[in-house]
């Protein structure tokens, strides 16, 4: 028996189950493609498609909260679909090698993202409450931030949710269920877009991204129904362990290892 699929359905289920209690899952998948042999940029667009499943669910879920903020609504898949294009566009055009030396850098990003998100999206909304009556330059500065983030969720999927919420909390946004909503309207527009991009060009691994996407599924599914008995601080710091462990496997894998094997 082939030990690969299996290992790309469990990280598919712990991605899933990481996403749904305390995010972070792409801290597993992405790396669980590349350990299967995917290259570096169609394990990223690999990894898009199967995260996807789990933005759907998840808007559905929040459906009502979605439905307080119609009005906002045209506007945030707009910009989510121009900035997800742009981004899968920037990543199908960046050479193999340049994106492989990328990574380190993008998943330290994302894991400072992910540790200091909290702090980050508290100062935001401390900030976003005291200017509620924005000028006309910072609505174009938001709108312009809100471009930034989904070109980089096109581009790098790990670490799209934090960077949405950070951007609703300086928007002004207060409520964390109606951000969640938004943020996983956010994510699914830009993955979407971008997924379609990556199929056009024939980026996306199907055998693995198949695999992983139905441990996704299978894992979220489950941590809908075991979340309240996870203690999502003690899942909160796991996922920064193996976060910043993968980081720095990464780093010294292109970095040093590349290094001594040249010399």
């Amino acid at each position: 028996m082939r030990l690969e699929p299996v290992l790309l359905f469990l990280a598919g289920v712990f991605g899933g189950v990481l996403n749904s209690v305390a995010g972070g899952g792409s801290f597993i998948t992405f790396p669980a493609l590349m350990a299967a042999g995917v290259a570096p940029i169609s394990a990223n667009a690999t990894n898009t498609f199967a995260s996807c499943a789990g933005y759907l669910s998840g808007v559905y879920a929040l459906r009502r909260e979605l439905a307080a903020h119609r009005a906002e609504l045209p506007r945030l898949v707009g910009t989510s679909l121009l900035g997800g294009i742009t981004g899968a566009w920037l990543l199908l055009r960046t050479p193999e090698a340049v994106f492989r030396e990328a990574i380190p850098w993008l998943l330290l990003f994302a894991t400072a993202l992910f540790v200091y998100g909290g702090r980050i999206n508290q100062r935001l909304k401390a900030l976003a409450t005291g200017h509620r009556h924005a000028s006309a330059a910072g609505a174009v500065l938001l709108a312009g931030l809100l471009l930034a983030v989904c070109v980089y969720g096109g581009f790098f999927n790990a670490g799209l949710g934090i960077v949405t919420l950070s951007y609703l909390a300086l928007a002004g946004h207060t409520n964390i269920n109606a951000m969640n909503g938004l943020k996983l309207l956010v994510s699914t527009a830009v993955s979407l877009i971008a997924i379609i991009l990556f199929i056009a060009n024939g980026a996306i691994a199907w055998y693995e991204g198949t695999i992983m996407l139905t441990g996704t599924l299978v894992g979220g599914y489950g941590a809908a129904h075991v979340s309240r008995s996870l203690p999502q601080q003690h899942v909160r710091h796991f996922v920064i362990v193996a976060s910043i462990a993968i980081t720095a496997y990464f780093f010294y894998a292109t970095y040093f290892d590349a290094t001594s094997a040249a010399g």
